[in-house]
């Protein structure tokens, strides 16, 4: 407790520094953390799972749209 009231007896600016070191000490550290946990996540990673648990429709059965080139549309206006 008496370093609680040393700390409360500190003038402002110096209690503002220490609460800022220990606000971006311990973001650090939880960064550090989610930056793990983001590799980890990344390293367990299958593709292939993940497609057969959302269940996507195949689009084979689908006609194709076929869609005229731009170049020579415009070839043919231009002439």
């Amino acid at each position: 407790m008496k370093f609680l009231q040393k700390l409360q007896n500190l003038p402002e600016k110096n209690r503002k520094i220490i609460l800022w070191l220990v606000v971006i000490f311990v973001g650090f550290g939880l960064f550090t953390f989610y930056i793990k946990n983001i590799q980890k996540k990344l390293k367990n990673f299958e593709a292939g799972k993940i497609e057969k648990e959302l269940k996507l429709p195949s689009l084979e059965g689908l006609p194709k749209i076929e869609v005229p080139d731009f170049e020579e549309a415009t070839k043919e206006t231009n002439q």
